[in-house]
């Protein structure tokens, strides 16, 4: 290969949301939008253009390890088929489980399903997308006979009325959510509607926001369908009449003012072309399932379906749930759309697969998985690029079932990870930039995932490790793949097979793919089906009104729902190594609206109880937010605050139906966390989440902020954390034990090498400026003079960025507004800001709906230039330097 060819982007695929865009990457260079991928056109959002940023082998596990210890290929391998071996003979297949992942591309998802149910036997494999997707897919079988989405992103192009219900897709979305606002730019004709009890970033762009009570989302379709069919004898339509009967009681029951109702059916009755977006927080319920029909049965019943335009569509949160659907595995389904309980199904994956040992039947999902492994019924579990010790419902429950597993293995990329850490064989999985395969997104789009980097250490990939491991076991026929081309075309021939047009699903044009051709492979959606209302057969599936399993109380006033922010992704594992991204919200935070803080102040720390389980988080004061809830993120673990992990406080209830979690509804209780002090430690290395009773800790530019709190004095908190520094050189302090104010500059041959500020309560001076300095240039005599009031006396300090894509921050775009820039074009023009993902722009229109005004900087007195004295309050300082 010439020096010109291995330099060629590579064309491969976003490893993050269900988006599905494709990506051009370079070694050596930062990753750039493919402009010819039809899901993104050349678009990235901040997470996908930080990629670059990602690919560095620090934290990562590179060689295979049992109980904790390198070794071979060979010896963890072989003890992997001896454990399976052993645990199936002993206790019968059910002993046996495997959890995988959306992370894993539809390849490893085929090897590792065929694996499990057809070799093992064992019915006991399930995906992280439990978490996500499995209200949908239930939604969708139950409406069509198979899990398939009946619109395409076209279709939010093409719709006059665009609903997006339990979706901040502004955030989470965010390149789809900028197709659909250009859209509306070039029809402004065209309606948002957003629908979500928060008023979210996706909100600034709508023409109408309903905040509906969390867990209503039924309630309000079902109001819907009665108001807009004509009387008739289907169930559903007399339940919906029934539970819903008109648009007031509706809105009553959704707690929205029924003038905003009664717009939104108004606007639907007008035009066929309705889409409805719904994501996480529809499916994330304990009636997820009749969530999904309730808004299936609407498009179904007013003939909002089949057409340009029109049609409900579930966005996925994964790069590849939607390939993990198509291979069956969830516990519940069957590879290629195939049902355990229609006749023939089974018999025709044995015959395919040459199973005889194929499992008797559906598996355990994954929170009924987790128990059957803390009763002692699964004894061995594999788990494959998640990290469910962070991601399930009550983590701390599903930590104790991993510590007390008699055989824990992990395939995963990286070693810094918290599931990792509960695992006794450890297999090096290849990352995203070194895998080889397909994924596929939210509009069925299958789109490869190329490498453009070598495999590190002696990392694999994950569908090699599981064919490994089926030859040890004897079944080395059936796993005799040179490649993934291979493993793909089998798994087309699987969808083909005695296929008379009743699956859909169905990829007989992919099934002859040579190696050659499957290199090649352009993006390809499958089933061409928007627009052929006859063969998608939908039903009415009944959707009676169920309120959510755990109601609020005395003791519990206040609902949890959790999600995700704009730049993090899932567990970290992955966006934690980009400084860029933890810039813009850099701690776990609980959202508040006002009225429900009582006493609680805006930045405090707040510890959040519910039945099952707390955590501490920053409180943010949003007057966004719904009375009566609070929102906190999932992204934080133990190598970032361990106190953070939320999921520890999630109720472990799941919809009946699709055995989702309810992720959006625990009843919890809220109080100021009782610290004595509060604080920050800047340096140039990690120094750990261990320095205090509660820590977060991120990456900046020059090295890692800590911030801290705790019960002991301040003063010993103080010498505490300096004594954690191991750097030599000067100390420059101040300390004033009166008010428990208590700060240290170190610094070193005219460099600042680490910082430490404690005072009595979270109101410290910005880090921003001092975590630049760290490492870096000699320090300036002006520099060194405000080292202790952490700001500088020239210029401003630097705000967390609000476009994360080109670091501009707030004060950024008010200077532009100083200089005359009026609305989000000028702003893009002068900064930047805006005019990549587009997922910052309802901040910026924020900030242009803010008056005009100067910053106000507070003014630290005391601080004295080296080797000069002066009184801190009542103390007598005397610098070191």
């Amino acid at each position: 290969m010439s020096t010109e060819q291995a330099t060629q982007p590579v064309r491969t695929t976003c490893p993050y949301c269900g988006v599905g865009c494709g990506v051009l990457a370079t070694p050596d260079a930062p990753v750039a939008g493919d402009p010819d991928h039809p899901a993104n056109r050349g678009r990235l959002c901040s997470k996908g253009a930080a990629l670059g940023e990602t690919t560095s082998l620090e934290g990562r596990l590179l060689h295979p390890q049992i109980q904790g210890r390198r070794a071979s290929w060979d010896d963890a391998l072989d003890l992997v088929a001896a454990r399976i071996r052993h645990t199936i003979a002993a206790h019968g297949p059910d002993s046996v489980a495997l959890y995988v992942s959306g992370q894993l591309l539809t390849e490893d998802y085929y090897a590792a399903n065929k694996f499990a149910k057809g070799f093992l036997g064992t019915g006991n494999i399930d995906s992280n997308s439990r978490l996500c997707m499995a209200s949908a897919v239930a939604g969708h079988r139950r409406a069509f006979g198979e899990d398939i989405v009946p619109a395409a992103y076209e279709d939010f192009e093409l719709a006059d009325v665009v609903i997006l219900i339990g979706t901040n897709t502004a955030w989470c979305h965010p390149v789809l959510y900028q197709r659909i606002l250009a859209a509306r730019a070039a029809r402004p004709e065209m309606k948002l509607v957003v629908i979500d009890p928060r008023r979210t970033a996706t909100c600034e762009g709508a023409d109408l926001h309903l905040p509906l009570h969390p867990g209503s989302d039924v309630a309000l379709f079902n109001g819907l369908l009665a108001h807009l069919t004509p009387e008739g004898t289907d169930p559903a339509i007399l339940i919906a009449r029934k539970d819903c009967p008109d648009l007031a009681t509706t809105a009553a029951r959704c707690g929205i003012d029924p003038a905003l109702l009664a717009t939104l059916a108004a606007w639907i009755a007008a035009t066929p072309r309705v889409v409805t977006g719904f994501s996480m927080g529809v499916n994330q319920s304990s009636a997820g399932a009749d969530k999904v029909n309730a808004i299936l049965n609407l498009h179904t019943a007013t003939g909002r379906m089949g057409l340009p335009g029109a049609g409900p569509f579930s966005i996925t949160g994964q790069p590849n749930a939607m390939g993990g659907r198509e291979v069956g595995a969830l516990a519940t389904t069957l590879a290629g759309h195939l049902e355990w309980n229609r006749p023939g199904d089974a018999d025709r994956v044995r015959r395919f697969w040459n199973a005889p040992n194929l499992a008797a039947g559906p598996g355990l999902p994954a929170t009924e998985m987790f128990a059957a492994i803390a009763r002692g019924e699964i004894r061995l579990v594999w788990i494959m690029a998640t990290n469910p010790a962070v991601s399930m419902p009550d983590s701390s429950s599903v930590r104790r079932a991993l510590a007390g597993c008699e055989t824990v293995i992990i395939s995963e990329a990286m070693a810094e990870q918290d599931s990792v850490d509960l695992a006794h064989i450890r297999l090096p999985a290849l990352a995203w930039g070194e895998k080889d395969g397909t994924v596929t997104n939210s509009e069925r789009v299958i789109s490869r995932q190329r490498p453009f980097l070598p495999p590190p250490g002696e990392a694999q990939p994950d569908w090699w490790a599981i064919a490994e491991v089926a030859r040890r076991l004897g079944h080395g026929a059936a796993f005799a793949w040179q490649g993934p081309a291979d493993i793909f075309q089998e798994h087309a021939r699987l969808s083909a097979c005695e296929n008379d047009g009743a699956r859909l699903f169905d990829l007989t044009p992919l099934a002859n793919l040579d190696p050659s051709g499957y290199d090649r492979l352009p993006p390809t959606r499958w089933g061409e089906l928007r627009y052929d209302a006859a063969r998608l057969q939908a039903k009415l599936v009944p959707t009676p009104f169920r309120p959510p399993l755990d109601a609020v109380s005395a003791a519990f006033p206040l609902v949890l729902n959790t999600g995700r922010i704009r730049d993090q992704w899932h567990t970290m594992t992955r966006t934690g190594k980009s400084t860029r991204l933890h810039a813009h919200l850099p701690e776990p935070f609980a959202a508040i609206h006002p009225n429900d803080s009582g006493a609680i102040k805006n930045g405090e720390l707040v510890r959040i109880e519910t039945e099952t389980g707390h955590a501490v988080l920053r409180a943010r004061l949003d007057p966004g937010q719904r009375r009566g809830s609070v929102f906190a993120p999932m992204h934080w673990t133990d190598r970032f605050c361990p106190a953070g992990l939320i999921n520890a406080a999630v109720s472990p209830g799941i919809d009946p139906i699709s055995a989702q979690p309810e992720l959006k509804h625990t009843p919890v209780r809220i109080a100021p966390f009782a610290a004595s002090w509060h604080g920050f430690v800047l340096s140039a290395d990690r120094m750990g989440t261990d320095l205090a009773a509660w820590c977060a800790l991120f990456p900046t530019a020059q090295g890692w902020r800590h911030e801290v709190a705790g019960h002991e004095p301040a003063a010993v908190a103080f010498e505490l954390l300096r004594a954690r520094i191991q750097y030599k050189g000067a100390w420059l302090e101040i300390h004033d034990h009166a008010t428990g104010l208590h700060r240290g500059a170190l610094v070193c041959d005219g460099v600042l090498r680490a910082a430490v500020f404690v005072g009595p309560d979270h109101r410290l001076p910005p880090r921003n400026w001092l975590a630049g300095l760290i490492g870096s240039a000699p320090l300036r005599l002006d520099e060194r003079r405000t080292l202790l009031a952490g700001i500088p006396t020239v210029g401003a300090a630097p705000e967390a960025p609000v476009c994360v894509c080109f670091g501009v921050g707030a004060g950024d775009i008010r200077a532009a507004m100083g200089r005359g820039c009026v609305d989000l074009a000028d702003i893009g023009t002068s900064t930047r800001a805006g005019t990549n993902c587009g997922s910052c722009r309802p901040e910026i229109r924020a900030l242009l709906a803010e008056p005009a005004r100067q910053a106000a900087v507070e003014v630290v007195e005391g601080i004295v230039p080296p080797g000069e004295t002066a009184l801190w309050g009542n103390t007598l300082v005397q610098t070191n330097m």
